[in-house]
């Protein structure tokens, strides 16, 4: 069993309503982590779940407080939300580099995986923004420094390349099509298992005593649309197969 930690995979939606001259707002907060959670925990793993609206004030800000993790996991949460703690954007005080301890803590052992989405990678018009942090080194891939989103609305099929790897759990077989990705570049030494569109889907590498690896398409709609997160029983064996081989 391994002790996960997910951050992100959760955002506040809010309509405007326009009914002639008169309008209303609704909100709604909205999970994405559920397939993923289910699939971890259904392996056996404990998940810790921190939403989004969260990561800047409670993400782990040292070794210590990353201990009690074996495996973290950021899905759709920008860095921003991980440098910025209100003590610094709103207090304008030094703070702790969260960052930095994670790239440490990796180098000393952990696990980290990066699953894609419109705040991951260098993401929607650059905003996840993890090109110019300490993190990027980290990483089995190279980021590009425009938006890197891949929409693929008619449907993609993943290849996978590397069947053999335990990273992918023993999966077997076609794999259903993904509706986009973030596009990046395989960094020297990483071994890619899966690609889409050519460009790499999964890859994992080795980083000082730790491990990394990258998911570049989502775990939840829209980029994995039901068929792929929901149906498919490769998905509990890929996403379990990264977080056990990222733990050891």
């Amino acid at each position: 069993m391994s002790r996960v930690l997910i951050a992100g995979e959760s955002w506040i939606s809010q309509s405007t309503h326009i009914k002639g001259v008169d309008s209303f707002t609704t909100s709604a907060y909205v999970t994405g982590v559920e397939p993923l959670r289910r699939a971890l925990e259904g392996r056996g793993h404990e998940v810790t779940h921190l939403p989004a609206h969260l990561v800047p004030e409670q993400f782990p800000g040292d070794a210590e407080a990353l201990a009690r993790y074996d495996v973290v996991i950021l899905s759709d949460i920008g860095a921003n939300s991980l440098q910025l703690s209100p003590e610094v954007f709103e207090r304008g005080t030094p703070g702790a580099d969260r960052i930095d301890a994670l790239r440490g803590w990796v180098g000393d052992g952990g696990g980290l995986l990066m699953v894609g989405g419109y705040l991951s990678f260098t993401g929607f018009e650059g905003k996840a923004a993890y090109r110019n942090t300490a993190l990027h080194e980290v990483l089995p891939v190279e980021l590009l420094p425009e938006d890197d989103r891949v929409e693929l609305p008619a449907g993609g099929r993943p290849s996978a390349v590397g069947t053999g790897h335990p990273a992918l759990g023993g999966v077997t077989g076609e794999w259903p099509p993904l509706l986009g990705y973030n596009r990046v570049r395989p960094r020297p030494g990483a071994e890619v298992l899966a690609t889409l569109g050519g460009d790499p889907l999964v890859a994992v590498a080795e980083y000082g005593a730790g491990r990394s690896a990258v998911f570049t398409s989502d775990c939840s709609p829209h980029w994995a649309p039901v068929a792929f997160c929901e149906q498919w029983d490769g998905y509990a064996r890929v996403f379990g197969g990264l977080v056990e081989w990222l733990s050891r």
